[in-house]
């Protein structure tokens, strides 16, 4: 049974502009008599006696066109049908339809005058004009979609690289959804046992045992955390990640940036202090989208421009997602003097940060080798040993920076799912709720005060999947859809 709107509405399902094919889409328990007034399938049947799910050659028109205008020609016959386009018209059968509903969808030429066309006809038969998002909406409220998977539709549409696509189809699968489920029915299950032990606390019954609770927190405890953790990997690949070229003037900062770009975008010279301004530039390796920013060499200086170029590089290296710190391979004892000179602790975990060794064509292979070896030691971090000139070592760069930025969590086989800002914010109300449950098991405190706190944390996530959820939230959601989705 569906629990959409009880009216039937009507949307354009294609991008703006011209195109081979156009459609038109119509929902709602009204979709097929709406269809019917505006469609004459070439077959001579009635649609709704044709078979569900397959495609029909017909004509579409305007059923009662009530005279406007033609502004260069004589009104329409009023109670005309006037001939819109011929196509393709298709049909769907509640509840085997995106929406759950019985879906018709027109397919056209894709001339937006014949859309507007369409959508008008669609009206004048009794169908109204489809808010934002509103298909998909339904979609959601009629089961066929949970709430992260109607999230996921637009995610996939809006998705600009390879990796942003595979990571909106694992969830479009539904792979956050089963998860987070499977979660929420752990904590209901835990809830149930104590509350039980609530009513029955006169008889003295225990249902579960305080170590067993705590196992069990900490269990689900643990995989929200893997799931926050991958937040902030999501939020790379969907934006794209921030990569800062840092490092002394005259190490190759900006041959860097040219020879991973392919392109000659700064000006290389052995002028120290060339570079004043930052430079950015978009780039995507393997389905992954990144802006790598080239900086003012660090260094101290009397010259006004220089300084506010060094002090826009440290702006850029705390707004970004990773750090290549270039040097002179033949400066290498002075590594960690350089990293604390932009402003970096060489061993703090916040930020991504590779070391490279540039300009190892200009030493023995051996003697880079061991450079590498004791920079890693001394800073741990990871080294790479290039020469932008040659071109040594660029496919080891380019390779260490994308599993910087990815931890390996876009392989298949790690079977990870991706959270977005909304189910961030739920995820931690869930993870401090958590908390609380086991401090307050570790308090002893009675189990009045366990059961809030663990309802707490399994309604948190009950509003990634939808399970709980509000008309303020669906709206917010739903109206970042495009009309006719």
């Amino acid at each position: 049974m569906t629990q959409g709107g009880g009216d039937t509405i009507c949307g354009i399902a294609t991008p703006p502009g011209e195109g081979g094919v156009g459609i038109v889409r119509i929902s709602g328990r009204r979709a097929i008599a709406v269809a019917e007034k505006i469609v004459r399938l070439r077959s001579g049947r009635r649609l709704r006696g044709s078979l569900s799910h397959c495609l029909h050659v017909a004509d579409m028109v305007f059923p009662k066109r009530t005279a406007p205008a033609d502004p260069i020609g004589e009104p329409a016959g009023k109670g005309e049908e006037d001939f819109i386009d011929q196509g393709l018209v298709v049909w769907m059968k509640a509840p085997r339809s995106y929406t759950g509903e019985d879906v018709v969808e027109l397919h056209c030429h894709g001339s937006q005058m014949v859309l507007r066309l369409l959508c008008e006809a669609c009206v004048q038969a009794g169908a109204r004009l489809a808010e934002p998002g509103e298909f998909t909406k339904r979609a959601f409220l009629n089961g066929r979609l949970d709430l992260s998977q109607a999230e996921a539709v637009l995610e996939t549409i809006t998705a600009t690289t390879e990796a942003a696509l595979r990571m909106a189809q694992r969830n479009l699968r539904g792979e956050l959804g089963r998860l987070v489920n499977e979660l929420r029915e752990r904590l209901l299950v835990l809830l149930c046992e104590i509350e039980a032990g609530i009513d029955f606390v006169e008889e003295d019954v225990t249902f579960i045992s305080p170590e067993q609770l705590a196992a069990g927190l900490e269990d689900t405890l643990a995989h929200v955390e893997r799931l926050l953790n991958c937040a902030e990997t999501g939020r790379r690949v969907r934006e794209g990640a921030r990569v800062v070229i840092v490092g002394p003037p005259n190490v190759g900062k900006s041959s860097l940036l040219n020879v991973l770009l392919g392109e000659n975008r700064a000006i290389v010279t052995d002028v120290p202090g060339t570079t004043r301004d930052l430079i950015e530039e978009s780039v995507v390796w393997d389905g992954l989208q990144m802006a790598l920013i080239d900086t003012a060499g660090v260094r101290d200086t009397d010259d006004v421009v220089e300084q506010e170029g060094i002090k826009r590089t440290r702006t850029a290296i705390e707004e970004s997602d990773a750090v290549i710190l270039v040097f002179d391979v033949r400066e290498a004892a002075n590594v960690e003097e350089g990293i604390q000179g932009v402003g970096l602790v060489p061993r703090h975990q916040g930020q991504h940060k590779i070391v490279v060794l540039n300009k190892c064509d200009l030493v023995p292979s051996e003697l880079a080798a061991e450079a590498a070896r004791s920079v890693a030691d001394r800073c741990g971090l990871p080294v790479v040993v290039t020469s932008v000139r040659t071109g040594w070592g660029l496919d080891h760069l380019k390779q260490a920076i994308r599993r910087s930025l990815t931890q390996d969590l876009l392989e298949p086989r790690e079977a990870v799912v991706f959270v977005n800002a909304r189910h961030r914010q739920a995820l931690e109300r869930a993870k401090t709720a958590l908390i609380n449950t086991r401090d307050s098991i570790r308090n002893k405190r009675g189990a009045e005060v366990l059961a809030v706190d663990l309802r707490e944390a399994a309604d948190a996530l009950g509003e990634i999947t939808g399970a709980i959820t509000s008309d303020e939230i669906l709206n917010r959601i739903f109206s970042q859809f495009c009309v006719g989705k």
